[in-house]
This record gives structure tokens, C-alpha cells and sequence, in this order.
């Protein structure tokens, strides 16, 4: 197959110059239909390439096509007109009214709506925007496209779940995830997996190819429409459809390579033993003595390089084939999708294939059918969470004097320091195989001419295998072997019935109207089995094992009933008004407080439709529009209202053990937000934005409270607290240049401030060898400890600030009150787009930044500690201090004397980074000579990903959020053995058929 695109490539190379054999000019002039007057600024293209021109002041223009070209005509608010050219040499077009094209539709909650008339604040992403990126998951591909999203891939681990917060963290203790909804149904979003290893991410399971818009609602008026899980935003996915005509079918492939964003450099073999050696004797110690009692050798010859073990350079191919079309009665869309990657980390791959069938048909003129059916297969091999010895990562704790292989066996070292996990790699395995389908069906019938009923009723199943295998070699698979097996099967079953009303009377009024009721019913089972014992290693089945050390076995569900409402009113074109109701029923709130209503409303004014702007020169659009509503969360436990109890057996009798306190009064988490904003268009649309500013205050916070454990439980959850975001988004998008040469631009930048206002006198603590905490008056996650102060440099003694707002420091460590240290949560975050295209060359630069974010690297306790442990060390503990006088940051070399080695902001640094996140440059081949061969089109491309990273982190990348502690809100922005996002490049081809 690679030989057969090679070959295809090579081909057009040849012959690329016979395209431009041909040309001719053309030249016209464009007027208005409705009165004659002609029209400036009209964009005028050749159908396929980025070949264009605008019309001057007299409405003129010429343009040099091929002989065969298809003129396209584009101006705001009339209706787009195709002319084939046909050997004319003059074209003269009269471009009608189409109110259409006043504003774009925009997808919202259970319908669509012009862009124009919005009075919430929805952020769009095209799906040819994140068409063709290398990365296992969409939200990835996501990242600096919208603004007040901010996405935080956590690291470069293949599959696992990724950070998404909307206008900031809305919960303490319940999901800050958005909810995820395809094709009018909510799926499952939340990570999953049952083993004691990697969470898996549900949402990498969607074929990113197979959409055709993202809609994220961020604000209430957006969102409410969604009630109860609406507070963290709403993400809507609609997938693409066919089209009446003839049957188009494109091909798409692309190869490439990867490579970690940075690898990390440890000490030689020389500075190693220089540093400890100096480290024992600053302690009065015999290096050769304390080397020995470690299993070290002091003279050893190796210098390995341990640093680079866990890196290999990864690989990602994709194959896809795609057919639509249809006719005025049926239209299809079939997609199947083949895509394979080779994780940079050793033993991390990801192997997704898919297929998608949509089809819509229209019985007769009143009814409408369709259904939307996906089916994937997703294989990940994983690798071990951030604090196992297993985790490659930690390899870089391996002394460099210990080489990578035994030289009495020719095997695997396995008498280094700590564990070499290379082992696990040559005799284990750890698969996630994931079968999964989200289809839909649904029936639309006109009951009445400005009546429409819709019902939709879908399912999103889920079946995860999980298998683990550890060799008689490994560390937790000797002497004889081990394996795990788990099932876990998720099923959500999901219905929607709507009555949808739009009318337009007396010339002035606009009405739009939505009644509807929605179930949803989710069920999770899952069973895992372990084993030991196994004849060899090459019987890796659970079956073969000779002894089942544990087994266990889950079930847990929840039901959603939902009735909800909307109204959109129109007045004169520029007069908007909308509001909406959801009243929710969940069955995971107690009988008292099962149900929550959730209202909103928005207005909107479009002042350029006012007869004072009417013909500005300056405003081709501009509108005002505020918003107020309600959301909530419900993503707590299913069961977090019920005293709940657990089997258990003692000398072979069964009982019931408590597992948790009975919280019946909880309630929804609510959140109140506030936005008003400024949509504008200048100098004839050259120049858009959007500009907003909000206030989300969030109350009844669902919080899982610490008790003490002599009662036999650890947390209780309450309604306690409240928090606020407070926020400000700016969108700018203009038309740089146009014509032959077109150059267009996207930036946005959004502000987040988050507060904890109330805990009820609470602090909640986060790991104890990390810096998170909730504490009232602070944000999210804030960083609080000992204050580092530098070293002294009389003594080489690690200093720390013995209280806030002093300058007064001690050696002491336990002296040094805990104050406040930083941020995990940034300043403000965005994304900057340049798109070029000249004469069939496309060029597409995405950079993402984010700022005023802090990092804690905990991995600083054993690989820069000045000596402390025999862990390997980083490269800036050459820059000890070792004499009287030296003025430095990394205190004397002290073995197991721990100076400086303390819990502090001694290992805290500015997590801000500018990121070359994608560049695209590629060439559409001409019309002329695609179609020669057989083509309708043809596109060849080179890609890059996460290309360059600027940052003054001094880990691997600063995109990181270790998984030691799952999706903690208490734990952000922790650094522990997490390893780097992987840079890709990538070669292409798109072909039309």
C-alpha cells in the first residue's frame, strides 16, 4: 500500500507543470439584484484553489482561471452564486439577498440557531480544523482554538484522560469535566478502567474525522438548556452527513514519526560518583564503604545513559476512506477509519479503527428518518501509573554506573539500585481492548407547518477487556508469574422527544419555541479476577494460573428524567430575547431533593440594524447581549445519599461490612452565572470578534468531607461551600489580506480568576508530599508550604522563610511556618492562528500559550536533592554549593542528612509556555490536471505537532498533571516522573474521487 501512494506522489510530481499550460482571463462586474448598485468587496474564487480576487469600488474584477474554472461569488448577506466560466472571457453576476447568509448556523442544545441572533456565548471548531491531526484524542486537537478552554493533556502517555476546564474549575470534589454530547445524546466521558493502572479515556474512542462542527457552551444561557450537568460547560460533537448529488469519495492518509518535546539530561557516571562521594564524605562517611553496602561499585567502568531507556521514536500511520451523496429523498454519509500509533514511551501504543454510517431520508414532504451508527475498536497497550517502580520514566533513578546489561548473563541487569523495568517489557504486557458503538436513530414530522415533533432515541455501548501479564522475572510477577483480567461493560441508554415550533408574522416578529422531555439510563458492571502461579511464560491467560488470589465483581447505575423548554424571540432583526427551563430528577440525590429546576435568560440587541448605524462605514456588525441562568452538577457517587454496605466473609461465613454514612439531604450543586458581551464586525466583516466578561459563582459545593477513621470511614459528602470564577474573553479574527494572497488570523486570550469563597471553616489537604490545598479565600489547588530562601553561603546550609512577609530565615526546617507559595491554575491561557494560501499553497500556524500557572515537580525529592538518596540526579546539582562564598540555590551535598531535601517551594517553578502546537503546509494540485487522471481533487501536505515549546520549567514539559493522583482538584499542577508530549511530524495525502 505505501509502495502504491509513493508511486501516486511521484506520478504528480512528474507532471505538475502541465497545469499551468492553460489559462485565460476573466472579467466582470457584480450588482446588487435587488437595486442594480454594485458591490465592492465581493470575494471572488476559482472552485478548489485559493485563487481570488476582490471587486473594487465599481463593483469590477479580473481574474486569470483555467479554461474550465467554476467562479465562486461571496459577499455578507447575499446569497453565494457558482458560475462555470465555460470559455467566456466576461461574467457580469447580480448577487441576491439571502438572510441566510446574514450569520452562520450554529448547532445549540436540541436545535439551531442563526450566529447572529445568539445571546449566549457558544465557541465553534469546524471539523476541518482538527481534520487529520495526529493525536489519538480530539480534545487534544482541541487546544488554543477556543476561548476560555482550557485543555491540559496531563502528558504524553497514549489514551489517557485529558483536563478540560470551561471558564474555569466549577467543583471542589464532584467532575470539572464538560459534558459530552454526540448527535443530540449524552455519552460516556469519564475515565475509566478497573486495574490499578491507567485510567482509560472514553472520548479518544471518536474518530476526530468524523466530525463537522464542535459547539462548546460555556455560558447559562447556552447551556442551561442541559440543566443539571451543565455547570461545567456542554461539548457539542455533530458528526457529518451526506449531502443530495452526486456520490463524492475521499481518501485520506498519512505517516510520520515522533519524538519527546524535551528529554531530560541526569548526571555521567563521573559527575555521579563525584557528587556522592562528596555528598558521604560532607557527612564524614567512606565513599567506597556506603557505595558497597548499596550494591554499588565506586571504580564501576559503565557509564550508562539511563535518561534515554524509556524513549523510543514513535510512529502513527492512518488510513481512511469516505463516501457521501444521495439524492433529495436519501442521503448517506460512510466513513472507515483505520489509525495506528507508536507511543515515544516504551510499551505505549494505541491502535483505533472505525466505521460510521449516517443516512437521512425523507419519507414525503412532512416526515423525516435517519440514524447514525458507529462501531470502534480501540487496543491500548498501556503503561504504569507515575509512582510505580514499573513506570519507564523512573528508569532515570538508575545509577549510570550500573549498566542496562548484566555482563555475567548477557541479560536484562536485574541487580541495579531499583528495579530495571526494561523487564516488564520484555515479559509482560498491559492491554486495554475497548468494543464500543454510539448510534442514534430518530423519526421528524411536520405536524404542522411551523410545527415540527422529533424523537431520538440512542446508545452509546461500551465493553473494556483489560489484561495484565508480569513474567517470573518481574518484580511483582515472581517467582512464578502474574496476571489480572477485567470485563467491564457501560451501557447508556438515552431518549429525547421535542415539539419545536417557528413562525415569522407580520414582517417583525421571529418566534422560535422548544418543548421536550429526555431519559437517560446508564448501567456499569465489571468483574476482575487475579492470579499466580503460571506454568511459564508463555501461558499468559488468567485460566492457566494455578492460584486465584482475588477476585471481584461491581454494578452501579443511575436514571436521568429531564423536561425542559425554550423560547427565542425576534423583533425587527435586531431586538433578541431567549429564555429556557430544565427541571432534573436523578436518582443519585435522595428522594427529598431529587429533583432541580434551572432556568435562564438572554438579551440581545443588534445595533447595526438601527437606522443610526444603518451604512456605517466603521460597523458591519455589531451587538450587545447579556445572559443570566442556573446550572448544576451531579457527578458525584451514584449511590452518595445511601448508607451502603459491602459483603464480606469471615472463617467461611458470610456478612456485611459498612462502607459509607448516609448523607440524605444532599443537594444539587448550583451555579449562578453572569455574562455580558460584544459581538462586532468592522470595515465589511474584514475584522470580527467577540468580547465577554462573567461571573460564575457556585454554591453547594457536593464535598467529600475527611471524618476520622475510628468510626470506620474516611470521607462523608456534604453541601458545604462555595467558590466563584470571574473571568474576561476576547476573539479577534480579520482579514489580513485578500485576493491570490490571502492571509487570515485567529487569536484569543481569555482571563480566569477562581476563588474559594466559603469551605465552612475546612481546609481539605492534599497528598503529603505535594503543595495542594482547598482553603478558603485561596483558588483551586493553591500551593502551600515551607518557603525556600537559597542556601547560605557561609555554611551551605538550605534556608527556609521562617513565616510570610518575612525576611527572616532558619535551617531549621521545622521551624519554617507553612504560607502561601503559588498557582496552580494560570492567568490566562489562548491560542493565535495564521492561515496563507497562494496559488494552491496553504499554510496553517497554531500557536497555544499559557501563563501564570506554577508547577510542583514532587520527583525533585529523589533526583535533585543534592545527594540525599543514590537516586541519579538532575544537571543543575553541579551548581552545588561547596565551598564558603559560593552563591548558589542547591545547598552542600549531604548524604541522608536531607538539606534542603524538605517539603517546599525549593522544587516550585513558572509553568507558563508558548507551544508551536500544529503547522499544516500543503498544496492542493490543480483542477485542470486532477482531472486528467481521474481525480475530483487532490491535496498533499506535511504536518508538525507540538513542533517547538518555550518555557523556563525545567522538566520534560510544562503541559503536565501526574496521574499519581488521578483528576484531584486538591492536586493540579504536580510534576512526578510524568513524561513529555510527544513532537510528530507527519506526511499526507487527501484524494477526491
Amino acid at each position: 500500500m505505501k509502495k502504491h501512494v509513493l508511486l501516486q506522489f511521484l506520478l504528480l510530481l512528474l507532471v505538475l507543470p502541465l497545469a499551468w499550460a492553460q489559462t485565460q482571463t476573466v472579467s466582470g462586474r457584480v450588482t446588487s439584484a435587488t437595486d442594480g448598485a454594485a458591490l465592492p468587496g465581493v470575494t471572488v474564487l476559482e472552485r478548489g484553489t485559493s485563487n481570488g480576487v476582490t471587486t473594487g469600488a465599481n463593483g469590477e474584477y479580473t481574474l486569470t482561471v483555467q479554461p474550465n474554472a467554476t467562479l465562486v461569488f461571496r459577499f455578507i448577506g447575499m446569497a453565494t452564486q457558482e458560475i462555470a466560466v465555460e470559455g467566456r472571457t466576461t461574467i457580469n453576476v447580480a448577487l441576491g439577498s439571502d438572510q441566510q447568509q446574514l450569520g452562520e448556523v450554529v448547532v445549540v442544545g436540541y436545535g439551531t440557531q442563526l450566529k447572529q441572533e445568539l445571546t449566549g456565548n457558544i465557541a465553534q471548531v469546524s471539523g476541518e480544523e482538527i481534520a487529520n491531526i495526529p493525536t489519538p484524542s480530539l480534545e487534544s486537537a482541541l487546544q488554543g482554538r477556543a476561548a476560555g478552554v482550557y485543555i491540559n493533556q496531563g502528558s504524553g502517555k497514549l489514551g489517557q484522560g485529558i483536563n478540560i476546564r470551561i471558564r474555569g474549575a466549577a467543583s471542589v470534589s464532584a467532575s470539572n469535566q464538560p459534558l459530552y454530547v454526540v448527535d443530540g445524546i449524552p455519552v460516556t466521558s469519564a475515565d475509566l478502567g478497573t486495574s490499578n493502572l491507567e485510567p482509560l479515556n472514553p472520548i479518544a474512542d471518536i474518530n476526530p474525522n468524523d466530525i463537522a462542527s464542535i459547539e462548546i457552551l460555556k455560558d447559562a444561557s447556552a447551556a442551561a438548556i442541559y440543566g443539571s450537568r451543565a455547570s461545567n460547560g456542554v461539548v457539542i460533537i455533530t458528526t457529518k452527513r451526506g449531502k443530495a448529488g452526486k456520490t463524492n469519495i475521499t481518501f485520506n492518509y498519512y505517516t510520520g514519526f515522533s519524538r519527546p518535546t524535551k528529554i531530560r539530561e541526569f548526571l555521567n557516571a563521573e559527575e555521579y560518583i563525584e557528587l556522592f562521594s562528596e555528598a558521604i564524605e560532607n557527612v564524614g562517611g567512606d565513599p567506597a564503604t556506603v557505595f558497597a553496602r548499596n550494591g554499588l561499585d565506586i571504580n564501576s567502568p559503565y557509564d550508562q545513559n539511563w535518561g534515554e531507556e524509556p524513549f523510543r521514536t514513535g510512529s502513527v500511520s492512518q488510513y481512511e476512506i469516505a463516501l457521501s451523496g444521495g439524492n433529495e429523498k436519501t442521503r448517506f454519509y460512510i466513513n472507515g477509519n483505520f489509525n495506528t500509533t507508536d507511543g515515544i514511551l516504551l510499551g505505549n501504543e494505541f491502535d483505533r479503527a472505525s466505521g460510521r454510517f449516517n443516512i437521512d431520508h425523507s419519507i414525503n414532504d412532512r416526515v423525516r428518518i435517519g440514524t447514525n451508527v458507529s462501531l470502534i475498536r480501540t487496543l491500548n497497550q498501556r503503561v504504569s501509573d507515575d509512582n510505580a517502580f514499573s513506570n519507564v520514566i523512573q528508569l532515570n533513578a538508575l545509577p549510570p554506573i550500573q549498566p542496562k546489561i548484566d555482563p555475567e548473563t548477557g541479560e536484562l541487569n536485574r541487580r541495579t539500585l531499583y528495579y530495571n523495568n526494561l523487564i516488564d517489557q520484555r515479559d509482560g504486557f498491559n492491554d486495554a481492548l475497548t468494543y464500543r458503538t454510539i448510534s442514534t436513530a430518530f423519526l421528524e414530522v411536520d405536524v404542522l407547518r411551523n410545527l415540527r415533533f422529533r424523537t431520538e432515541h440512542g446508545i452509546d455501548f461500551l465493553n473494556l477487556q483489560e489484561e495484565l501479564y508480569l513474567g517470573r522475572q518481574t518484580q511483582d510477577g515472581g517467582p512464578s508469574g502474574y496476571g489480572y483480567n477485567s470485563q467491564l461493560t457501560s451501557s447508556n441508554y438515552n431518549t429525547n422527544n421535542t415539539l419545536t415550533y417557528n413562525s415569522t408574522f407580520a414582517d417583525a416578529h421571529k418566534l422560535e419555541g422548544l418543548l421536550g422531555i429526555s431519559y437517560q439510563r446508564a448501567n456499569t458492571s465489571s468483574a476482575s479476577v487475579e492470579g499466580r502461579g503460571f506454568p511459564s511464560d508463555r501461558f499468559q491467560k488468567i485460566a492457566s494460573a494455578a492460584r486465584i488470589t482475588s477476585g471481584s465483581s461491581s454494578e452501579t447505575g443511575y436514571v436521568f428524567a429531564s423536561y425542559y423548554a425554550r423560547a427565542n424571540y425576534v423583533f425587527r432583526d435586531r431586538y433578541l430575547f431567549s429564555g429556557s427551563v430544565r427541571v432534573d430528577g436523578s436518582s443519585r440525590f435522595g428522594s427529598g431533593n431529587r429533583f432541580g429546576a434551572f432556568p435562564a435568560a438572554s438579551a440581545g440587541w443588534i445595533l447595526t440594524q438601527e437606522p443610526f448605524l444603518d451604512g456605517s462605514n466603521l460597523f458591519s456588525f455589531l451587538k450587545l447581549r447579556a445572559s443570566y441562568g442556573l446550572t448544576g452538577n451531579a457527578e458525584i457517587s451514584n449511590f452518595a445519599p445511601l448508607a451502603l454496605y459491602s459483603a464480606a466473609a469471615y472463617e467461611e461465613l458470610a456478612g456485611l461490612v459498612p462502607t459509607s454514612l448516609p448523607s440524605d439531604d444532599l443537594r444539587w450543586e448550583k451555579t449562578k452565572q453572569l455574562d455580558v458581551g460584544i459581538d462586532f464586525g468592522l470595515f465589511n466583516d474584514r475584522i470580527t470578534g467577540e468580547v465577554d466578561y462573567y461571573i460564575k459563582d457556585t454554591e453547594d459545593l457536593l464535598l467529600n468531607l475527611p471524618i476520622p477513621g475510628y468510626n470506620g470511614y474516611t470521607v462523608i459528602t456534604k453541601n458545604i461551600g462555595k467558590l466563584e470564577n470571574k473571568g474576561f474573553e476576547f476573539v479577534l479574527n480579520t482579514q489580513n489580506l485578500v485576493g491570490a494572497f490571502t492571509w487570515n488570523t485567529n487569536f484569543n486570550i481569555a482571563f480566569n480568576r477562581n476563588k474559594v469563597t466559603d469551605l465552612g471553616g475546612n481546609t481539605i489537604f492534599g497528598n503529603s508530599r505535594g503543595l495542594g490545598q482547598i482553603r478558603e479565600g485561596e483558588p483551586m489547588g493553591v500551593f502551600w508550604g515551607p518557603k525556600y530562601a537559597g542556601v547560605d553561603p557561609q555554611s551551605g546550609d538550605a534556608l527556609y522563610y521562617i513565616e510570610a512577609g518575612s525576611d527572616e530565615t532558619t535551617s531549621n526546617y521545622s521551624l519554617a511556618q507553612d504560607q502561601r507559595l503559588g498557582n496552580p491554575n494560570p492567568k490566562f491561557t489562548g491560542g493565535f492562528t495564521n492561515n496563507f494560501s497562494f496559488k494552491g499553497f496553504d499554510l496553517n500556524v497554531l500557536m497555544q500559550f499559557v501563563s501564570g500557572n506554577d508547577i510542583f515537580n514532587m520527583a525533585g525529592f529523589f533526583q535533585s536533592v543534592n545527594g540525599d538518596y543514590f537516586d541519579n540526579q538532575t544537571k543543575d546539582q553541579l551548581n552545588r554549593w561547596q565551598q564558603p562564598g559560593d552563591i548558589t540555590d542547591v545547598p552542600q551535598a549531604r548524604y541522608l542528612a536531607s538539606n534542603g531535601g524538605g517539603r517546599s517551594s525549593r522544587w516550585m517553578q513558572d509553568g507558563s509556555f508558548l507551544r508551536i502546537n500544529n503547522v499544516n503546509l500543503g498544496y492542493r494540485l490543480p483542477a485542470t490536471f486532477t482531472e486528467r487522471i481521474g481525480l475530483e481533487s487532490a491535496r498533499i501536505y506535511v504536518q508538525a505537532t507540538n513542533l517547538a515549546t518555550f518555557t523556563d520549567y525545567d522538566g520534560y514539559d510544562p503541559e503536565v498533571n501526574t496521574t499519581y493522583f488521578g483528576r484531584s482538584n486538591v492536586n493540579l499542577g504536580h510534576d512526578f516522573y510524568t513524561p513529555p508530549l510527544a513532537k510528530t511530524i507527519t506526511f499526507g495525502v487527501s484524494i477526491g474521487l
